[in-house]
């Protein structure tokens, strides 16, 4: 017997309509899969629904992959492609495996030999990383920056000294500290380095701003419980010049 694939189908990252964000193909393909990893269950079912009203979502079945996941139940998700039927793996939002437990999923059927199938769509990373203006030649996600002070002063320390080495650093935050990590960056970044913040990405709200650090200290926002994308670098004009 075959064994069926694993599909990684890129989700919303604001609300619009699929049709504004996925290939067709994309939509097409999800009607045929009735086995998903999801990393939360409503947000997948309302995403299914939104790309094709007819998918009967009660005779699908679903496995949910999140933080809270033992990892011993992991390789039990792949039963249905080992049966041959394809798997999807949908995120809560963008694409599922980057920053994103289905990374674990991914990794397992690597190890079995099963096929992986990335799809295109929208990564809030690659598209605030587009729009910033800084080098996307070097760069690193780094997720959330440590809570902990001594240890966020190291990060942000270091980050520094990446970007002053042509290096960007992207990270994110709990959008409800969006206002709070600003203020704190802008204060700390050397006066004339460039920080970029991309909120909204897709959405009709799209906001997204590359300024010094200085000018971030008496710029006016309000990003808060907005999904945002932060991050610090230099001119990518200025880096080829070197």
């Amino acid at each position: 017997m075959n064994t069926g694939r694993v599909i990684l189908f890129p989700s919303l990252l604001a609300p619009v309509t699929p049709d504004r964000v996925l290939p067709a193909a994309n939509i097409a393909l999800l009607r045929e899969v009735k086995y998903f990893v999801v990393e939360e269950l409503r947000t997948a079912r309302r995403f299914l629904k939104s790309c094709d009203k007819a998918i009967e979502i009660d005779s699908l079945h679903f496995d949910v992959l999140n933080e809270h996941t033992p990892a011993e139940a992991v390789e039990g998700m792949l039963a249905p492609a080992l049966a041959g039927h394809d798997i999807g793996v949908i995120s809560e939002a963008g694409c599922p495996a980057v920053a994103d437990p289905g990374a674990d999923l991914v990794a397992a059927a690597q190890r079995r030999g099963i096929e992986v199938v990335p799809l295109v769509g929208p990564s809030s990373i690659l598209l605030a990383l587009m729009a910033s203006g800084f080098n996307g030649q070097s760069f690193t996600f780094e997720g959330y920056l440590p809570i902990d002070a001594g240890r966020r002063a190291e990060a942000v320390n270091r980050m520094i000294a990446g970007v002053r080495r042509h290096h960007t650093h992207i990270f994110i935050e709990t959008p409800y500290r969006n206002n709070r990590l600003v203020g704190e960056l802008a204060a700390k970044l050397p006066a004339e380095m460039l920080m970029c913040v991309a909120v909204d990405i897709t959405g009709p709200t799209q906001n997204i701003r590359t300024m010094t650090a200085r000018c971030w200290r008496t710029a006016k926002y309000d990003y808060d419980k907005r999904p945002a994308i932060f991050l610090v670098g230099s001119s990518y004009i200025n880096e080829k010049k070197r």
